[in-house]
């Protein structure tokens, strides 16, 4: 059995509503001789209000929808006036679909259009009374009042939802703008660091074609793999911000604990010892954010390594689960040489954008000159995430 949603169940509801209040308004209209011009004018109410959605023609625009019948209706009162009729009679059928229109107006017409639509719909709404022009006057008033009642009920309520699409489209549209940024903050993290891998292996390339050119291969396979691994980057990136589906946060370029090996392992060189300390607590099954996170600070902290530390002989990362946190640590044993182009530094914003990441979590993150009782030379960076229980 097929199911029926509930906001089909109401608009069935209302579909029905409208057309019995439209079958009195004709009944009524036969017994005075005006059919034809009622059914025109419900005619004309019907198509715009009900029409389907993907069956509309592209002239058929909200402007005209809501205008062209409350104009036709404003033409009928017109003409009974002009005609000196007497107490013919307007029925529930029209005030519904005028305010129908009324709603579509406010709450779909583009600005300024929706101001003069509506105002179109609500003069033919508050002008039906005028059919009752020798009926006494506080009959005439009264049913003017019940309309400008109606009138602000519905404005109202379109006004209020249109506001509410209108946040709904900005709030949309800034997270759209969010996550671009971030995949672009995931792009210029992956790259920054294999493009920096391969400006260094390049100048250690170079050196060592005069020196020992026969030990230039494993190098020169570093910056291959590096390479490899930033065009893949980019490959992954360019085909989230092409892919609005759901599978697409798979392919952003993240990492995790996992990925950590595989980073330190492919940071050393021959002039360079890389070690990863991992404790045995340090499990695979933290939160995925918890673990980018923590991919991201090592990844950040060796850069910064091949930019600001060319000289360390030994870069040193471990991974610590003091209690219900997770303790990442990258030190160096550098003097704060490098050979790097000025271009190649950097702008200072990599620690900044990760600080942001770290503390978001509810983090914290340090980056200064080593401590510890060797007094030995070199840069630390610490983060300390909560990793929960």
């Amino acid at each position: 059995m097929r199911s029926t949603s509930p906001r089909g169940c109401v608009r069935g509801f209302g579909v029905g509503l409208l057309l019995a209040a439209s079958v009195y308004d004709l009944l009524v209209a036969s017994v005075l001789h005006t059919l034809w011009l009622s059914v025109t004018v419900l005619l004309v109410g019907f198509a715009a209000v009900l029409w389907p959605v993907d069956r509309r023609p592209p002239w058929l625009t909200p402007q005209s929808r809501t205008a062209v019948p409350a104009v036709v209706s404003g033409l009928f009162t017109t003409g009974v006036l002009l005609a000196g009729r007497a107490h013919v009679p307007f029925g529930p059928g029209e005030v519904a679909v005028l305010l129908s229109l009324l709603f579509i107006a406010v709450r779909h017409c583009p600005w300024p259009w929706a101001l003069v639509c509506g105002v179109l719909d609500a003069v033919a709404l508050l002008l039906l009374p005028v059919r009752y022009f020798r009926s006494p006057q506080d009959e005439v008033l009264a049913y003017a009042l019940i309309g400008l009642i109606l009138v602000g009920l519905v404005t109202g309520l379109a006004a209020y939802l249109r506001s509410l699409d209108y946040r709904r489209t900005v709030a949309v549209g800034e997270t759209r703008r969010a996550e671009r940024v971030a995949i672009a903050a995931d792009l210029h993290d992956f790259v920054a660091h294999h493009v920096t891998g391969i400006l260094v292996q390049t100048q250690m390339a170079r050196m060592m074609a005069a020196r020992q050119p026969q030990d230039l291969d494993p190098v020169l396979a570093g910056i291959e793999r590096a390479a490899t691994e930033a065009l893949a980057s980019m490959r992954r990136t360019v085909g989230v911000l092409r892919d609005t589906g759901p599978e697409a946060a798979d392919r952003r370029p993240v990492g995790d604990l996992a990925a950590v090996t595989d980073l330190v392992e492919g940071f050393a060189t021959p002039a360079q010892r890389t070690v990863l300390q991992r404790d045995a607590a340090v499990s695979d099954d933290l939160p995925h954010e918890v673990q980018a996170a923590a991919f991201r600070v090592v990844q950040e902290a060796l850069t910064n390594v091949r930019r600001h530390a060319g000289d360390a002989t030994q870069v040193t990362v471990r991974l610590a689960r003091p209690g219900d946190r997770l303790e990442v640590t990258v030190t160096d044993d550098g003097h704060g040489g490098t050979q790097l182009p000025e271009a190649a530094h950097g702008g200072g914003f990599g620690l900044v954008g990760l600080t942001e990441r770290v503390t978001a979590l509810g983090g914290e993150l340090h980056a200064g000159p080593r401590g510890g009782a060797d007094g030995g030379a070199g840069w630390q960076v610490r983060a300390v995430f909560p990793a929960g229980k």
